[in-house]
């Protein structure tokens, strides 16, 4: 039995032409000069997250809700990256009065 080599596995997925077109995650400025959140485009990073059963329940039942309510249909990592620009620009806007430097001095 043989197992694969690492160029194998490792190999490209998609040709380079193709990834090229691809429109890349880059942080634009609104009109306030905030960062916006990438949005639908294809991201290069990637990151693991580990939430509690409640958390990611929680997580899709906004889904959810964005979808019956508001007629927007996407996925969960968009609500999160959505939420993560929120923070980081409310951290970025008013530093130690942010609602994140908040919650996490109140663990």
């Amino acid at each position: 039995m043989s197992l694969p080599a690492a160029d194998d596995l490792f190999r490209p997925t998609a040709r380079a032409e193709e990834a090229a077109a691809a429109p890349r995650a880059e942080p634009e400025d609104d009109q306030d000069g905030r960062k916006k959140p990438s949005g639908r485009v294809r991201h290069d990073e990637k990151m693991t997250v580990y939430i509690t059963s409640d958390e990611l329940l929680d997580l899709e039942h906004a889904r959810l809700v964005l979808r019956r309510s508001h007629g927007l249909a996407v996925d969960r990592g968009r609500v999160v990256r959505e939420a993560v620009a929120l923070v980081l620009a409310d951290f970025e806007a008013r530093g130690d009065e942010s609602a994140l430097v908040r919650r996490l001095t109140e663990e």
